[in-house]
C-alpha cells in the first residue's frame, strides 16, 4: 500500500471511532486526492477546532472556493458542529476527516 492508502485506512480509522459511522471509501479518497501534497506535512495535515483563524481558512479555501457555497453563518455553524463531534479533547484532528465531514454535513458530495 502506498504512503497514501495508509492514510486513508487511518482516516476512515479516525471516522469510526470518532463519528461513529463507516466513511464512504470512495468519496474519502476523493477528498484525500483533493488535498494534494498537503495530507504528508504533519502541521497542514491537521485542523486547529480552537483557532478562529484557522476555522476561517477552512471556511474560505474549502466551503466557499471548493465545494462553492455561499459566505453565510451557516457555514460556521457547520464547521463548529463539525469539530465538537470531533472531539475538544482530540487535538489531532486531520484535515481530510473534517473536510470529508463537513461535505457529507452540508450534502456537497456531488463535488466530487
Amino acid at each position: 500500500m502506498s504512503k497514501r492508502d495508509d492514510l486513508i485506512v487511518k482516516y476512515a480509522a479516525d471516522i469510526k471511532d470518532k463519528f461513529g459511522e463507516s466513511a464512504n471509501m470512495d468519496l474519502l479518497t476523493k477528498v484525500t486526492i483533493g488535498l494534494g501534497p498537503s495530507i504528508y506535512n504533519i502541521d497542514a495535515s491537521k485542523v486547529s477546532g480552537s483557532d478562529e483563524k484557522e476555522l476561517e481558512t477552512v471556511k474560505n479555501n474549502y466551503l466557499i472556493k471548493k465545494l462553492g457555497m455561499s459566505d453565510s453563518p451557516k457555514l460556521m455553524d457547520g464547521i463548529k458542529a463539525v469539530m465538537d463531534k470531533y472531539g475538544s479533547a482530540n487535538r489531532n484532528k486531520h484535515r481530510a476527516v473534517v473536510y470529508y465531514m463537513l461535505c457529507k454535513h452540508f450534502n456537497k458530495e456531488s463535488v466530487y
